[in-house]
């Protein structure tokens, strides 16, 4: 009889070690033991029914989720995602917070209330802003924010890989959010996946949007829901998986997509090598533009001073 005691304790200290790695609160795991099987965590469901079951019910409804895109031009895809997600979570009149440095807010846009409100149904009197310069602020302000039990949902946005969002400050940022009872989403742009207490990290980047549905069916030509491309690149509960979704504006959820169309040009850019053995596709029909009068700059680059994306407000009236 002492040798299988001896072995459950020895289970037990690593399942602590491994939970303290990875940020969960050790009470809730000695409570789980105690219990025998336990009481399932709450889960937060996207909708749609093969990434839910992947995902063992959903995403986490309280602590620590990462949604990465995994370059800059992808980061719109992750916010949205993110910000369906956590529609979800808030209902109708809960309260979000969403937390960034300066630099996100200048690169992206600040959010733009309508359409919150709209696409998502987050009303700008549910909607707490935080923004400074200091990413040391950020963390500071997401960590208070994440002990308050008045909120619904934490969206914490970062961009890379800053030295200060380590493993110890992911675990702290989990240990909040799960005391406080909600999700707290930590939306990294062009960020690599690295180590953290995040139980699950999606990837997340756009796919072509697909026909609006009428009566008579698709409408051709037509644009319809946003499509996103959700890879499931951890999970204590499954192996890695990708999944084609678009955003129900009716029913606030998420619906697989079956079929997704092509968004890039089938044609070679380069012409075919002189020994032909990379051969290009057969060439369409070639326009000839006149040129416009003044003439551009030498290298065919158009003319005039050209601003950086980031000095334009993107959601500014």
């Amino acid at each position: 009889m002492a040798k299988p005691a001896m072995a459950r304790d020895a289970v037990r200290v690593l399942r602590h070690q491994i939970a303290k790695m990875e940020g969960r609160l050790a009470e809730r795991l000695q409570s789980s033991d105690t219990c025998g099987t336990g009481s399932s965590a709450a889960l937060l469901a996207t909708g749609a029914p093969r990434l839910d079951a992947t995902l063992g019910g959903g995403l986490p409804a309280a602590g620590l989720t990462e949604i990465h895109s995994a370059i800059t031009r992808d980061a719109g895809a992750a916010t949205g995602f993110a910000l369906a997600m956590m529609s979800r979570a808030a209902g109708e009149n809960g309260l979000v917070a969403w937390i960034g440095t300066g630099e996100i807010f200048r690169e992206a846009g600040h959010p733009y209330a309508p359409g919150l409100a709209e696409r998502f149904g987050i009303l700008p009197g549910t909607l707490l802003l935080g923004e400074t310069e200091k990413l040391a602020d950020v963390l500071w302000i997401a960590e208070e924010a994440a002990a308050l039990g008045r909120l619904a949902g934490i969206l914490l946005e970062l961009r890379g890989s800053p030295s200060l969002l380590d493993l110890k400050t992911t675990q702290r940022l989990h240990r909040r959010a799960l005391s406080g009872n909600h999700p707290l989403f930590l939306l990294r742009q062009a960020s690599p996946s690295e180590p953290t207490a995040a139980p699950v990290r999606l990837m997340v980047a756009p796919i072509a949007a697909g026909s609006r549905l009428t009566l008579r069916g698709p409408l051709y030509g037509s644009i319809g829901p946003p499509g996103f491309r959700v890879s499931v690149d951890k999970s204590r509960v499954s192996p890695p998986a990708t999944f084609n979704l678009e955003w129900n504006l009716q029913t606030r959820s998420f619906e697989e997509r079956d079929h997704v169309s092509a968004a890039t040009d089938s044609v070679a850019l380069a012409a075919a090598t002189a020994d032909g053995s990379h051969s290009s596709p057969a060439f369409r029909e070639v326009v000839a533009l006149a040129p416009s009068p003044g003439g551009g700059a030498p290298g065919g680059q158009p003319p005039g001073e050209q601003h950086p994306a980031h000095r334009r407000a993107r959601h500014r009236r």
